[in-house]
């Protein structure tokens, strides 16, 4: 049944005016020249929370070093992780590594189409598959991202949050019926298009929307008003110490776990601050817990401060110089997480979280 309300705006005029809209001004994105379903998942996967500048050259790097599903399955999960690095929330790159594998093993290949085999994939929700569907296979699924939200929460004069569960099956509801007279891919693109150059959360730009006057906030004065946010959880600060431990020659880096936050990324050894613990303190306490080593004589060099979606971290740097006299952590011992000694030039190839990348830079001495 076509979407009406007392007051809606027409959906077919919106769609062919946003659809013009579009042809004139869209970006030259690399990933738009493609249909390729793989390439499309590629770019969809990095731009969950990640700007499009940012994007823009590690796509074409990820590309360039993983052209195919098969290239992605047969790297190493290093491989992997180094080539996501400054993207964030890293797991998401080991889920595509990991649904390239299963589309070889189950699907023959290729990204599969219909909703149940696509959604099965690891790291593939609602709006990915949605992506993928409307601009690989130009199905009429709809891709509701942030900035979606944002459009027609304005355009429909929603006043809920857009998180709401009735209003995205309402914003589902729209996006199907304007994508029937036109192309799914090219209206699943010009709506995140709109969001992100023209309809922006703060001073949109709306004498330049293709909406016009069919847009409910604009007529009503409610722009600023929309869309409603959720409340916000208060973020987390968190403060730790970590240590360069360096013998002269080589830096000690150790392996995050397998599972959680930037999982399998190498970092810097160290650990977060108790209640009432100085960070000279807690250095102190984390190396001796973790490696069995106490030091001595470490010198601070600096903070890190990084943010992160629903917390903040603050790195108190040290440096700790050790010589062969002194009880150095073995990798080879029974420490609880793979570890090792890597020169400042190995330690650069490997993948790290940002904020030890920044350590790594700014502290670390290149080799004579």
């Amino acid at each position: 049944m076509p979407f009406s309300a007392p007051g809606a705006p027409s959906l077919g005029t919106a769609a062919q005016r946003l659809q013009e809209w579009f042809s004139v001004h869209a970006r030259d994105l690399p990933w738009r020249s493609t249909r390729d379903a793989y390439a499309i998942l590629v770019s969809e996967v990095m731009l969950q929370q990640t700007q499009v500048d940012t994007v823009v050259p590690a796509y074409r790097e990820w590309m360039g070093r993983f052209p195919d599903l098969g290239t992605l399955a047969e790297a190493s999960q290093e491989e992997v992780l180094k080539a996501w690095e400054g993207l964030g929330y890293y797991a998401r790159a080991l889920n595509l590594q990991r649904s390239a594998r299963l589309i070889l093993e189950h699907h023959g290949g290729r990204v599969p189409r219909e909703d149940e085999e696509l959604l099965a994939l690891p790291g593939i929700g609602r709006y990915t598959a949605g992506a993928v569907q409307s601009i690989a296979f130009d199905l009429p699924r709809a891709a509701v991202d942030g900035n979606v939200e944002r459009v027609l929460c304005r355009f429909l004069d929603i006043d809920t949050p857009a998180r709401d569960r009735r209003n995205q099956i309402l914003f589902g509801r729209i996006v199907r019926e304007m994508m029937e007279e036109n192309s799914p891919g090219d209206l699943t693109q010009a709506l995140m298009e709109l969001g992100a150059l023209v309809c922006l959360p703060r001073k949109p730009r709306c004498d330049g929307c293709p909406f016009g006057g069919l847009c409910l906030a604009r007529s009503r004065g409610t722009v600023s008003k929309r869309p409603v946010p959720r409340p916000r959880k208060p973020t987390q600060a968190i403060q730790a110490s970590v240590a360069i431990l360096t013998d002269g020659e080589r830096i000690f880096l150790q392996k995050r776990p397998p599972e959680g936050l930037m999982a399998n990324l190498w970092e810097f050894p160290g650990g977060k601050l108790e209640e009432g613990e100085t960070p000279r303190a807690a250095l102190r306490r984390e190396l001796f817990e973790e490696l069995g080593i106490k030091v001595r004589g470490e010198k601070k060099v600096g903070t890190i401060r990084h943010a992160y979606t629903s917390f903040s971290v603050t790195l108190h740097v040290y440096l700790a110089r050790m010589n062969g006299s002194e009880s150095l952590p073995d990798p080879s011992g029974n420490l609880a997480l793979p570890s090792g000694w890597f020169t400042p030039e190995e330690a650069r190839r490997l993948p790290m979280p940002a904020a030890n990348v920044k350590i790594l830079a700014r502290w670390v001495e290149e080799p004579d």
